[in-house]
């Protein structure tokens, strides 16, 4: 079963912290009380996701991010658990302070083909997004740039349809971007000791959950886990 997502086309608010992972045991035991975990996450809560992302020679998705551009669109391929079954295109776009995503599924041909430099197809092709991203190919020169892993532990809250996610041993392939190749060498991109908390909420943050989120130790810029695969290249 793919990973389920929250996907709101009215756009959805996203924090992002860097917490030490004694505050994330602190976290996670004041969360069961009042949250209830991904059903799709494995017996220990979490589950590997694998994002391919795509930039371009001048690396104009990676500066719009540091310059903190208000609006501006990420594009990767994602999968889950290093398995090819499910593979999607998804761009994830900030306009002002809220989030949005689209996101369509794809086939492993066709994401090879991406990697090469294959748009050719694209162009009449009746997802919408697809013809978007041949655009952004054609024109930005767009293409996959590095792979990134991280472990996701997800909890969800029904009202103000919350989403907090702790994202633990971030890792990249450094420009590699052979994502099914379940040996691809990675490093790790993020300090031993931070844990990045996001919270993600439509119109509202209920006041249960300010108040739980309320942390000592929180390093307040925006952790991009893209922006952190790229710090060695």
């Amino acid at each position: 079963m793919p990973i389920q997502t929250s996907f709101n086309p009215k756009g959805r608010n996203e924090l992002k912290h860097a917490i030490s992972v004694a505050e994330y045991h602190v976290l996670q035991d004041k969360l069961q009380h009042y949250l209830r975990r991904d059903p799709n996450a494995k017996r220990n809560g979490r589950y590997l996701i694998r994002s391919t992302y795509f930039d371009n020679v001048d690396n104009k998705v990676l500066q719009e991010k540091k310059e903190g551009y208000l609006n501006r669109d990420k594009y990767r391929v994602r999968i889950y658990g290093k398995s090819g079954k499910v593979i999607h295109l998804e761009r994830k776009s900030k306009r002002n302070n809220l989030t949005f995503k689209t996101k369509c599924e794809i086939s492993r041909s066709e994401f090879e083909k991406l990697r090469i430099g294959d748009i050719t197809w694209m162009e009449n092709d009746e997802r919408a997004l697809i013809r978007d991203l041949m655009f952004e190919m054609k024109y930005h020169q767009l293409k996959p740039k590095a792979v990134v892993d991280y472990e996701r532990e997800p909890w969800i809250y029904p009202y103000g349809n919350v989403r907090i996610t702790f994202d633990m041993k971030v890792q990249s392939s450094i420009q590699n971007t052979d994502m099914f190749n379940r040996h691809l060498p990675m490093i790790d991109v993020l300090e031993p000791h931070l844990i990045i908390l996001e919270v993600k909420y439509d119109a509202y943050l209920p006041d249960v959950i300010k108040h739980l989120l309320q942390l000592s130790d929180t390093r307040q810029e925006a952790y991009s886990k893209y922006q952190l695969s790229r710090m060695y290249g």
